[in-house]
């Protein structure tokens, strides 16, 4: 079981206790009362759907163990130690504000809790608080899981709202300014909270908070959080400042934790907009506001499909759409960016998630107009470890010899990954050929494929690649050169390359496309013919060598 991740162990043993719980009520229907009714409904009719739900039964079925392990007892309810939750979920609380997982003694002592008692709340629920003696640093505490710490700690809130009519969220000093918080109040605040976070140590936190609310959630709790009035009208209000902060323009982090909040209370209609409009192919010339458009993000992020290819044409070709769906383009393999109106603007975002965590392989921009200023935008995160790139198309993106400069150099930062490099349509000059022709000299670098075709590229460049290509000629199996101008120096160079057994180059090409097919043409019609062999002798360089 330690090698299954949390979140199944806890679906297996509610999933488990519910279906155990059902054939025993089965049984003992007829001498069922109130309260098991009512148990009964909630534990086989409302299968938790919400992580509230799972948390919330998981917390019951463990607490019921406890009760029948050390005390004998095996009461259909659950019986509620308020003091001891109240010492736990106070730790729990207080700890994940600071975004601590691990506490000691003093911490406990803090939190009310006698630590030479400790062993009694581990033993209480053992899967849920546990006691560990270090070698160095003495005796450590700590839940099992962060989300169970968040779950209590969200408990928790409710609780010390129900009992003394104040929120948590407080500090000391100004506590007693408010005595009479009300729930709407206390959620709204909570809200803010989890949204000033940069790491989004509050966002499941928030969820667990917002799915304690509702009414149905609270008769799981009965005995130990008080019944809301007027909850429905809290529910409302909840979901329509929800709402509100997603027309914010927030991270996409944090909007997408709100859409989760959002599961929990039960409320689904903007993402069933969102997926109206994908259903009916609208989202390529509709505009969004930014709460559609985050919707779109938690649409397509929590599809059970996997994601495999990202193409922007089927949404809006601009910079904004780019840029607001970059969430979904870092979870993406392949990224199809291309004839998409994309300036540099879209690029510093590019950036980022080429250098996160990401699993992008390949990323075609062909035919936007980038510029050298966002190529060196997109340098910040192709220079980094954690991007994987494997194919990087740059065609007819007005890229110049700075622009080349900079991908040569974010390249010889992080060369073992790119295979396959297209800058067709660009000019590099003569330093931007230098500048790759530098690259391949690289024993790390691993390109197998490099287009340059109507790049105007000289006699000075081809001189410089094929020197490159003799010196590290283990890897590039591909070169496309067509369109520019070799002169007869150029094809020497070329001709002599071809000819170093060293040489792995497959194909070569460095003719326009019309010539090329008229040498292919020419070569079948002359066949063996050794009068016409000998005038072809002069060209025979300009062919396509595979």
């Amino acid at each position: 079981m330690c090698h299954i991740p949390v979140f199944c162990w806890i679906s297996a043993t509610v999933l488990q206790n519910i279906l155990e719980e059902k054939r025993n009520n089965d049984v003992k229907n007829n001498q069922a009362d109130e309260i098991s009714k009512t148990l009964q409904e909630s534990n086989t009719e409302d299968t938790p759907k919400t992580l509230t739900q799972m948390y919330t039964h998981f917390l019951r079925f463990q607490i019921q163990q406890s009760c029948r392990k050390y005390d004998g007892e095996y009461a259909v309810d659950v019986s509620w130690d308020k003091d001891a939750i109240l010492s736990l979920g106070k730790l729990a609380f207080h700890q994940l504000e600071r975004n601590n997982v691990i506490f000691y003694d003093t911490d406990l002592e803090a939190c009310g809790i006698d630590v030479y008692k400790a062993s009694v709340y581990s033993g209480m629920c053992t899967q849920i608080f546990k006691e560990e003696t270090g070698i160095i640093l003495g005796t450590m505490y700590c839940f099992v899981h962060l989300s169970i710490q968040e779950f209590i700690a969200a408990l928790y809130a409710h609780l010390f709202l129900d009992i003394n009519k104040k929120s948590v969220f407080l500090h000391e000093s100004t506590e007693q300014e408010n005595k009479n918080e009300t729930m709407i109040g206390f959620l709204k605040t909570a809200v803010d909270e989890a949204l000033k976070s940069d790491n989004g140590h509050l966002d499941l936190f928030l969820r667990f908070l917002l799915g304690l609310s509702l009414q149905s959630n609270r008769r799981l709790l009965r005995g130990l959080l008080t019944q809301q009035d007027g909850n429905d009208q809290s529910n409302k209000e909840i979901v329509q400042y929800i709402k509100q902060k997603l027309e914010d323009n927030l991270s996409a982090e944090r909007s997408i934790n709100l859409f989760y909040c959002l599961n929990e209370l039960n409320n689904q209609t903007l993402v069933k907009e969102i997926q109206t409009h994908l259903s009916k192919g609208s989202l390529s010339s509709g505009d969004l506001s930014p709460a559609q458009w985050s919707a779109l993000v938690f649409v397509l992020l929590t599809s059970e499909e996997e994601l495999e290819e990202f193409e922007l044409q089927k949404f809006k070709k601009s910079d904004e759409c780019l840029i607001r769906l970059s969430a979904v383009i870092k979870t993406s393999r392949r990224a199809l960016l291309n004839d998409c109106n994309l300036t540099d603007k879209s690029c510093s975002a590019l950036g980022t998630v080429l250098g996160s965590d990401n699993n992008l392989k390949e990323l075609n921009m062909n035919n936007n107009n980038l510029q050298d200023s966002g190529v060196k935008l997109l340098y910040t995160g192709l220079k980094k470890i954690n991007c994987k790139l494997e194919i990087l198309r740059l065609s007819n993106c007005s890229v110049t010899e700075e622009g080349y400069k900079a991908l040569a150099s974010a390249l010889r930062s992080n060369p073992s990954h790119l295979i396959e490099l297209d800058l067709t349509g660009n000019d590099p000059g003569q330093s931007g050929v230098k500048e790759l022709s530098d690259l391949l000299q690289d024993p790390n670098c691993q390109l197998k494929t490099l287009r340059l075709s109507s790049c105007s590229v000289t006699e000075e460049g081809y001189k410089a690649l094929a020197s490159a290509l003799r010196s590290n000629p283990s890897h590039l199996i591909e070169l496309d050169l067509t369109g520019n101008d070799p002169g007869q120096s150029g094809v020497k160079e070329l001709s002599d390359l071809l000819q170093d057994p060293n040489c792995q180059l497959k194909t070569l090409r460095f003719l326009s496309a019309a010539a090329d097919e008229a040498c292919q043409y020419v070569k079948r019609v002359v066949g063996k013919n050794p009068l016409l062999l000998r005038e072809l002798k002069l060209s025979k360089h300009y062919e396509t060598h595979k």
